[in-house]
């Protein structure tokens, strides 16, 4: 008697879809929202002038018309190179590093007293207290793409599969190491000290925990 072939969970299988179209669909509607948000800049004039004095360092050493211009092609090339999935990882961090700068200049509140005040900038109005509900939601899209890349539809995906020749990788790299914690914890800190330095410097305090507890063990192994 022929063993009955064990059936594949649907939950499995839209695991396997999700793998291939999820990625697709954060980096297309992203790509059209910079997009758009880079044209709009292409075809207005600069209002970056009224904002003197209220961007981050290094931002504030650069003029007005410059900052314009490198918002207006980081959003253009980056939708551009996102909707392609092409250099995904790079792109989703430097524009969330846009969107932060963007939220700390323009959307974030001047003052709060406590985060329930703060919260109430969750908002697409500015009704006094910030309005940062879409820059926030920007930045959780863009996460997945910074952590698992653009997928394999995607400029990216065919690249890494002529690299491995299809064959799969390691099972030890599917799995992240002290090393990359630390990399990913410090680079999302230090755009979220800007706005929280209590939660970015905590972000930032754990990687370089993590890198010193990598390093040390990395020097036992040697020594052993």
């Amino acid at each position: 008697m022929q063993d009955r072939p064990i059936p594949i969970p649907l939950t499995t299988r839209l695991d396997t879809v999700g793998h291939w179209l999820a990625p697709l669909g954060l980096r297309a509607i992203l790509a059209w929202e910079f997009f758009e948000s880079g044209r709009e800049k292409l075809l207005g004039q600069s209002w970056f002038d009224q904002l003197a004095g209220q961007f981050p360092l290094p931002f504030s050493l650069l003029s007005a018309n410059l900052n314009w211009t490198l918002a207006t092609w980081l959003e253009l090339l980056g939708a551009v190179a996102l909707l392609l999935g092409l250099g995904t990882r790079f792109v989703a961090y430097a524009l969330i590093v846009l969107t932060v700068v963007a939220t700390y200049a323009v959307h974030w509140p001047t003052e709060w007293a406590s985060l329930a005040e703060l919260w109430q900038g969750y908002a697409v109005t500015d009704k006094g207290y910030g309005n940062f509900k879409l820059p926030l939601l920007y930045v959780l899209m863009l996460l997945p793409l910074l952590l698992r890349g653009a997928g394999p539809l995607s400029l990216d995906g065919l690249l890494m599969h002529r690299r491995t020749h299809g064959n799969a990788l390691p099972a030890a790299a599917n799995h992240a190491g002290h090393a990359v914690w630390s990399a990913v914890l410090i680079l999302l800190g230090l755009p979220l000290a800007l706005l929280l330095p209590w939660a970015g410097g905590a972000l930032i305090a754990i990687g370089i925990a993590l890198a010193a507890l990598c390093r040390a063990s990395a020097r036992a192994r040697a020594g052993a």
